[in-house]
Order: structure tokens, then C-alpha cells, then sequence
């Protein structure tokens, strides 16, 4: 005899397995704040990437200015200029993702915990017909 409760709490984590569990799932194997810090170094990496990328393309698009003003112009400025914006460009997505990154771990975390609620509950279900089959064998 089929159970319409044991199939509808399978079919609900069935959904959530498919959805959200894969990525929720391998969150679980990290502490919050290690998965934070991940992340962090993550950004930390591909933020210097993609900002020597721009100051290169910028270069590149001045350099006709550059090379004409090779002699005059003033160079330790200008390399304070661009580590001052790289400081500052850094910080806004630093504190972003960590932030960011906290919430996703988070509302992961309460996701899993109602999956783990379906799970003992399809355990109840699954203990309570064994208790019943064994007590008419």
C-alpha cells in the first residue's frame, strides 16, 4: 500500500536534490567562516585580474599620450593613482563577497536543516512500518 505522506516528503526532497541540494550539499563540507574566506581569496584573485586587465586596455587606449609624454610624465604619481583605485576597487568587492558569500552560506544552512527534517521524518515513517510488519510476522 502506498503512503501519501512518505511520497509526497520524497517527492519534496526529490526537488530539493535536484535544485538547490547539489550546490547546498557541497557547501556542508566547509565551516562558515572557511567557505567565506574561500570565496574571499577567490575574489581577491580575479578582482587583481580583471584590474590589471582594465589599467592594461587603458594603457593601451593612452598610449599614443604616453609614449608623446614618455619623458614628463610623473610616474610615482601616476602608480599611486592606480594603487590607490586598485585599494579601493578591492575593498568594495572584498567586503561585498564576504558579505555576499556569508548570506548564500547561510540560507544554505537553513535549507539543509529542512531537508535533514524531511529526512528524519521519511526515518520515522520508514521505523514505524517496520515496527508494524514486525509485530504481524
Amino acid at each position: 500500500m502506498i503512503d501519501n505522506e512518505r511520497v509526497r516528503i520524497m517527492t519534496r526532497m526529490s526537488i530539493y536534490e535536484k535544485h538547490e541540494g547539489k550546490e547546498d550539499l557541497k557547501y556542508n563540507k566547509y565551516f562558515k567562516s572557511d567557505y567565506a574566506r574561500l570565496q574571499v581569496l577567490k575574489t581577491l584573485v580575479w578582482t587583481t585580474i580583471a584590474y590589471v586587465i582594465v589599467v592594461a586596455l587603458v594603457l593601451l587606449y593612452k598610449l599614443e599620450y604616453v609614449i608623446d609624454n614618455a619623458l614628463v610624465l610623473d610616474y610615482p604619481d601616476i602608480g599611486k593613482q592606480i594603487l590607490a583605485y586598485y585599494i579601493v576597487v578591492l575593498a568594495v568587492y572584498l567586503v561585498g563577497s564576504l558579505v555576499g558569500y556569508s548570506l548564500k552560506y547561510q540560507f544554505s544552512r537553513k535549507r539543509l536543516k529542512k531537508y535533514y527534517r524531511l529526512l528524519k521524518s521519511l526515518k520515522d515513517i520508514y521505523s514505524e512500518e517496520d515496527s508494524y510488519n514486525g509485530s504481524r510476522e
